[in-house]
């Protein structure tokens, strides 16, 4: 276990540098030597995508960075997924996520899916151009506390408030909350539709879901 040590300790920094293969390398030498799973995910993987959205707010990372980041922690995440299923570790919450129906916009969803697995959340991605009622349908299934919905066009916005109002007449409103985000998407808008909350970047995605969840 101690000639683990240091290895445990790089998967951190090959998450923050977005080096996938070292971080998948490392992620599998730490499982070979006994390293608990949720050790990797806590310890590491999870401060690594925190620094990771902290250097983005401060503009010393940009979406290149956040893109390559999130790819190396997913690869390690991918390995230890199924061994936190079997110990029966619950993730920090589960959020199912998706673009708005009628938009087909997936790059800005896509890192905040992978943003917020960084930072311990369970994630259903139903992709793009998703109607309300698959929000619902996937909200209930999963048993998630958070539905995410974005949207890159001032057109397909307005879209958001069906998926609030389907959330309501479906009598999930107490513990299902909406939060919303996009290029045209501002705070304003969130509270005008009942919206639980609103992020403009995927970074501040991450500390939003936390304080929903909370």
């Amino acid at each position: 276990m101690s000639d683990a040590t240091p290895d445990v300790a790089k998967l951190h920094d090959a998450v923050l540098t977005g080096d996938a293969a070292t971080a998948i390398e490392v992620t599998q030498g730490a499982l070979a030597a006994g390293v608990d799973p949720q050790e990797l995910v806590t310890r590491q993987m999870i401060p690594a995508m925190d620094e990771v959205g902290r250097r983005f707010e401060n503009s010393e990372y940009f979406v290149p960075e956040l893109l390559i980041a999130a790819r190396a922690m997913k690869g390690s995440l991918d390995l230890l997924r199924p061994l936190l299923a079997e110990k029966g570790v619950e993730p920090v919450g589960r959020v199912v996520i998706g673009t708005v129906k009628g938009d087909l916009h997936d790059i800005g969803k896509g890192l905040v899916a992978s943003m917020l697995e960084g930072g311990g959340f369970e994630v259903v991605d139903l992709g793009v151009d998703v109607p309300p009622e698959k929000f619902v349908s996937q909200a209930k299934e999963s048993g998630a506390g958070i539905i995410a919905v974005s949207a890159l066009l001032t057109t397909t916005m307005t879209g958001m408030k069906a998926v609030v109002d389907a959330v309501r007449e479906a009598g999930l409103a107490e513990q299902c909350k909406v939060m919303i985000g996009g290029a045209p998407v501002t705070q304003q808008y969130a509270d005008s539709i009942g919206a639980a909350g609103y992020s403009s970047n995927a970074s501040a995605a991450v500390a939003l879901a936390r304080g929903l969840c909370t």
